[in-house]
């Protein structure tokens, strides 16, 4: 017999019967599922399960938490913030979370109803503003043309907004138009993320509660933290050199959104807060344009997506730049996000105050 039939003839006898078969088939998938089952999965990871408030506190999260844990967001990006309008499914996130990350500042005075909706004894907070020194209030110019620091007081009355007060739709009695930014915050200006050096600081405070709820993970925290703060004080350095050359430079824009970012580097924010971009009347047209010429504005910033062919003949008359800047409550949720977005808006406010 040559040694390929011996080696058939070995084969064929260790052919397995069907029963056999039958029983590692059996096996096998006993122990396939036995396996699934014990698999890690993205809910049950190592690491805590956090909410963020909105975009940017959701940016600077996910940068220090990195693959640790999960990272959800409450307010999905493009949603204005103070138009938001609580829903069960939100409680029932806050009420599955470890922990909660919101910007302070009065940004979300909507969190204490949330919060004690959701009924988590558990969930621990994180305000990212904490230790901040935020600017007075949001300083923009009112209906009738009073200056950044002073308000008339009947204005201030009639549109002042109590920080935990809600109607059962989310919102005062008076309302919020779409596009209008008036919105009073008794604890300063909340827009501290749009300051690289106060983002800083936001990232920081982020990393340090992580630590002290998740030490298991301190390590990832810190190295996590340390590369984007790392790229935060490139981003710092950039602004200073690029702006440097138009310092003083003053800007009209509808959204008191920038103004730690003006003053951080010399610039000066005439904030028009009680125009709606998307519905702009004769009168609003000539308030701009006094304020224009009473401040010696140099340029004219809209955000992203809103386009309006009164805002381009005001800056024509009046020969103003007309720019795009975006307060990045809206976009992309990868953290690298946060600079693409700050690097344009660094173009646009260089580009508009050298134009003139």
């Amino acid at each position: 017999m040559t040694s390929t039939t011996q080696y058939l003839s070995v084969l064929h006898r260790l052919r397995p019967t069907a029963s056999l078969q039958r029983f590692l088939i059996t096996a096998f998938t006993c122990l396939s599922a036995i396996a699934c089952d014990s698999a890690p999965t993205s809910e049950t990871s190592s690491g805590p399960k956090i909410v963020t408030t909105f975009l940017p506190v959701h940016l600077f999260t996910k940068a220090v938490v990195g693959d640790t844990g999960q990272v959800d967001i409450l307010i999905s990006p493009g949603k204005e913030v103070h138009d938001y309008q609580a829903t069960p499914e939100d409680a029932k996130l806050l009420a599955q979370a470890d922990i909660l990350v919101e910007n302070g500042l009065g940004m979300e005075a909507f969190l204490s109803d949330l919060v004690a909706n959701a009924g988590n004894s558990e969930l621990q907070q994180i305000d990212s503003s904490k230790g901040i020194e935020a600017m007075d209030g949001e300083h923009g110019h009112d209906e009738h043309g009073h200056d950044e620091h002073k308000h008339d007081e009947h204005k201030h009355d009639e549109h002042k907004h109590d920080e935990h007060k809600h109607d059962e739709h989310g919102h005062d009695e008076h309302g919020h138009d779409e596009h209008g930014h008036g919105h009073h915050h008794p604890e300063g200006n909340p827009h501290v993320w749009l300051d690289p050096v106060l983002a800083q600081q936001q990232v920081a405070n982020i990393r340090d509660r992580l630590i002290e709820i998740d030490p298991d993970n301190a390590d990832s925290y810190r190295s996590n933290a340390e590369a984007y703060i790392q790229q935060l004080q490139q981003l710092d350095s950039e602004f200073k050199e690029k702006l440097a050359p138009v310092q003083g430079c003053n800007f009209i824009t509808f959204h008191d959104a920038f103004g730690h970012l003006a003053q951080r580097y010399g610039l000066q924010q005439e904030a028009i807060v009680h125009i709606p971009e998307d519905s702009i009347t004769p009168q609003d047209i000539q308030r701009v344009q006094q304020l224009a010429k009473q401040h010696s504005v140099k340029a004219l910033f809209t955000e992203p997506g809103i386009e309006d062919k009164r805002i381009e003949q005001i800056s024509s008359d009046l020969n103003l730049s007309l720019e795009a800047i975006n307060p990045l409550e809206s976009g992309e949720t990868d953290p690298q996000y946060y600079f693409q977005v700050m690097r344009s808006n660094l173009e646009a406010l260089s580009r508009a105050c050298q134009n003139n």
